[in-house]
C-alpha cells in the first residue's frame, strides 16, 4: 500500500501496520488511520502520518524521554475501544510541538502532556486520552561527590 506525505514523501507500507484511531484525534476527528515512522537520525522522535491526508504528520515520542511517567486509569469504554487483553501491549506517546522561541526550535511537550496517545500495539488501535487534572510529583536525586578524607 502506498501513502503520500508532504513531509516523508511517497511511502510503501504494509496495511497490517496501520494504527486506527476510531474516534480520530481531537482536532483531527476525520482522520482515523495513521502510520508510525521512526525519524532517521533521532532516537527520540517518531512521525505519526495520517494515511488519508498527506499534510497531517504529527511528531511524537515516548514520554520517558522527557522524564514523564503517567499513572492514569482508562474508562471501561476506553478499554473496550482499545480491545485490551494485556497491559504490556499498551504504548503511550506524547505529541511534540515545535516552539520557535525555545532552544533553536527543538521539540517540546508543552500542552500535549495532558493528552497522551494510548495505543494497543497488538491490535493497532489508539486513542488520545485527555486528562482533566495531572498530579505532579518531583523526585530529586542528590549528586554525591567524592570527598578526600585523608586530610581530615
Amino acid at each position: 500500500m502506498d501513502i503520500q506525505s508532504k513531509l516523508l514523501g511517497n511511502q510503501q507500507v504494509n496495511p497490517d501496520t496501520i494504527i486506527t484511531f476510531p474516534r480520530g484525534i481531537p482536532g483531527f476527528e476525520d482522520q482515523t488511520r495513521f502510520k508510525l515512522f521512526h525519524q532517521e537520525g533521532s532516537e527520540i522522535v517518531y512521525w505519526l502520518q495520517a494515511v488519508d491526508s498527506d499534510d497531517l504528520t504529527l511528531s511524537v515520542a515516548h514520554p520517558s524521554h522527557f522524564n514523564i511517567n503517567y499513572n492514569f486509569v482508562l474508562t471501561d469504554d476506553e478499554e473496550q475501544l482499545l480491545q485490551i487483553n494485556n497491559d504490556d501491549d499498551l504504548v503511550i506517546l506524547i505529541v511534540l510541538h515545535k516552539d520557535d522561541n525555545v532552544d533553536a526550535g527543538k521539540p517540546t511537550v508543552k500542552g500535549s502532556i495532558k493528552a497522551p496517545l494510548v495505543i494497543n500495539s497488538e491490535k493497532r488501535i489508539g486513542l488520545q486520552k485527555v486528562l482533566v487534572a495531572i498530579e505532579q510529583s518531583i523526585t530529586l536525586t542528590e549528586k554525591v561527590s567524592e570527598i578526600d578524607v585523608s586530610e581530615a
